[in-house]
């Protein structure tokens, strides 16, 4: 017990200081948990708790840097009511799925939602470059604003589902409605992550889910992992520490297609 703890509070540490540098935290606390679970409960509920109990232990990085960027999201009012509500009916639909559907729907999902997440890390310079973010941009048509809400739909409903990789289809968004900065992006993608977040743990506990025995501690080291990332970042190589996450991640995926799929294929 003491050391399976021990085990998911370091990889909710390294998450949270991955987290304040490349993002895909996600990637390390969900895997560590489906593995120590499933050693003592059913391997599709496990999958549940983990995802639950992950993003109870890695809420408090966004609320972190909601705080942190709150004197960047002045004068972005207007924004918050029309990205804001989307963010929080997606993630009530997407979480609700993830509670309400056979445990085996998100079992057979998992490894298709990490593969996704890794290919978003992959992608993202080019992403980036496409997107232009951080560039200025002319301020979006109407038509240009409905389709980044539909779009911020899409975003929050995956996010409420499973969530990795949310963090670069949000700023990809943003780059398409004229901020320039990529403070006040970052700003903003950090108050709608920690709404679609929040609505996420929310449903989880109200639904039993979470793990307390390992989520709180892991909660803890996951604020200290953010605090150590975000002061030593600068000494930090982002795209090595990119690589490192997407090379986990393809790991990963290719782990939970042979374990889901593979024995399926055997006996059929």
């Amino acid at each position: 017990m003491i050391a399976q703890l021990i085990f998911l509070c370091v990889a909710a540490f390294v998450a949270g200081a991955i987290n304040s540098v490349a993002g895909g935290g996600t990637l390390l606390t969900f895997p560590a948990l489906t593995w120590i679970l499933g050693t003592s409960m059913n391997p599709e509920s496990a999958g549940v708790v983990a995802n639950a109990t992950s993003t109870f232990s890695l809420f408090p990085g966004s609320l972190a840097a909601t705080w942190g960027y709150r004197r960047e999201m002045e004068g972005q009012g207007r924004w918050i009511v029309p990205l804001l509500i989307p963010s929080l009916l997606g993630s009530f639909v997407g979480t609700l799925l993830v509670v309400t559907l056979p445990e085996k729907v998100f079992s057979e999902m998992v490894p298709w939602l990490i593969l996704a997440a890794s290919a978003l890390f992959l992608l993202q310079p080019a992403i980036t470059k496409w997107t232009g973010i951080g560039q200025p941009h002319a301020q979006p048509s109407s038509w240009t604003m409905v389709g980044i809400v539909g779009f911020q739909f899409l975003i929050a409903l995956y996010g409420g589902y499973f969530g990795a990789g949310i963090g670069i289809l949000m700023l990809s968004s943003l780059a398409l409605m004229g901020l320039g900065d990529i403070h006040r992006m970052n700003a903003l993608k950090s108050v709608l992550a920690s709404a679609i977040n929040g609505v996420s743990m929310i449903i989880f506990t109200a639904h039993g889910r979470v793990n307390w025995t390992y989520g709180i501690p892991m909660l803890i080291a996951g604020i200290a992992g953010g605090f150590v990332g975000a002061s030593v970042s600068r000494k930090l190589d982002k795209n090595v520490v990119r690589w490192v996450v997407i090379a986990i991640g393809f790991g990963l995926a290719t782990y939970y297609f042979t374990r889901v799929y593979l024995p399926s294929r055997a006996h059929s």
